[in-house]
C-alpha cells in the first residue's frame, strides 16, 4: 500500500471526526481500510514464513514450510 492511500485513510478519519463523511466517502474509507489490513496481513505472513527454529535436538524447522505458504493465503 502506498503512502498516498495511507494519507487518504488518515484524511478521511480526521474529516469523519470533524464534520462527518458522505456515503461515498464512507465506502471509500471502508475499502481503503480493508486494503490496508489485507496488505498488513500479507506482509506479516511473508515475514513469519521466513522464520526457522532450531529444535532441542539440533534440527532446524522452517515454519514457512511447516505451517505457512498455503494456497489462498
Amino acid at each position: 500500500m502506498d503512502n498516498q492511500k495511507i494519507a487518504r485513510i488518515n484524511e478521511l478519519y480526521h474529516k469523519s471526526k470533524a464534520e462527518g463523511l458522505t456515503e461515498d466517502e464512507c465506502k471509500e474509507q471502508q475499502l481503503l481500510r480493508r486494503e490496508y489490513v489485507d496488505s498488513f496481513k500479507r506482509n506479516l505472513r511473508g515475514q513469519l514464513d521466513q522464520i526457522s527454529i532450531q529444535e532441542a535436538d539440533g534440527s532446524i524447522t522452517n515454519l514457512g514450510e511447516k505451517f505457512g505458504i498455503k494456497e489462498g493465503n
